[in-house]
């Protein structure tokens, strides 16, 4: 993380279970991030990977503009340099990266050290996952075996992450999935894409609502103590 940051990203960083992080991604289109963002969502996530929600930098550019300036807003990336991680982060004037491919550890450093917020997904159960203290990131996304399908996993594997790590859950999340996910698995936040779509990048309005409203519900029964 950069030094010196302050707001969007030092509030976020203060979030409590009663607050749950919540980031709807693979946004593509300036109505649904701003739907989203009515909806309560925390945070924003733009594709760059190769996808069926893949953006442009510069389509991204002209969302976030738009957007309420508390908002944090991340892109998505697989396997790509730290260089042109970093290179297209501030073209699209986005807080931060999230590393979603195979990436190393010096990999993950450089990204880390050049945004403001940074996360690596880690496949649940895996050794990276066990050992993802390792990469330098402000937080772990941890998704299913096969990443970005929407798959759900076994929550119970969030146990073996290292305890100093900020948690989101990823991974066959959806509206009627996420309060039980967010009881079971204590997450510090939680991460959708298909879960809330009509179709690939064309987010759906009540299951958006529905999904932060239960995670919103169930979060704020848990103890902030209990927050992983």
């Amino acid at each position: 993380m950069l030094a010196g940051d302050e707001s969007p990203v030092r509030a976020v960083f203060a979030t409590t279970v009663a607050n749950v992080f919540v980031k709807i991604c693979g946004i593509t289109s300036e109505a649904d991030a701003l739907l989203a963002v009515a909806l309560g969502a925390d945070a924003i996530g733009f594709v760059f990977a190769p996808s069926p929600r893949q953006i442009a930098p510069l389509a991204a550019a002209d969302i976030v503009k738009r957007l309420p300036p508390e908002i944090v807003t991340l892109g998505v990336f697989r396997d790509e340099t730290s260089q042109r991680v970093l290179e297209i982060v501030h073209a699209a004037h986005l807080h931060g990266a999230q590393l979603h491919g195979h990436e190393s550890t010096e990999t993950a450093f450089e990204v880390a050290n050049g945004v403001r917020f940074s996360v690596k997904a880690v496949v649940a159960g895996s050794h990276n996952a066990r050992s993802g203290d390792t990469y330098g990131v402000d937080a772990l996304l941890v998704d299913g075996p096969n990443p970005g399908s929407g798959e759900a996993y076994d929550w119970d594997l969030l146990n073996e992450i290292p305890e100093s790590m900020r948690v989101i859950l990823a991974g066959g999340l959806t509206p009627d999935s996420v309060s039980q996910a967010i009881m079971l698995a204590r997450p510090w936040g939680v991460d959708v894409s298909s879960g809330v779509e009509k179709s690939p990048g064309v987010k759906d309005a009540v299951k958006m609502r529905h999904f932060i409203a239960n995670a919103r519900s169930a979060a704020a029964l848990i103890g902030d103590d209990d927050l992983l």
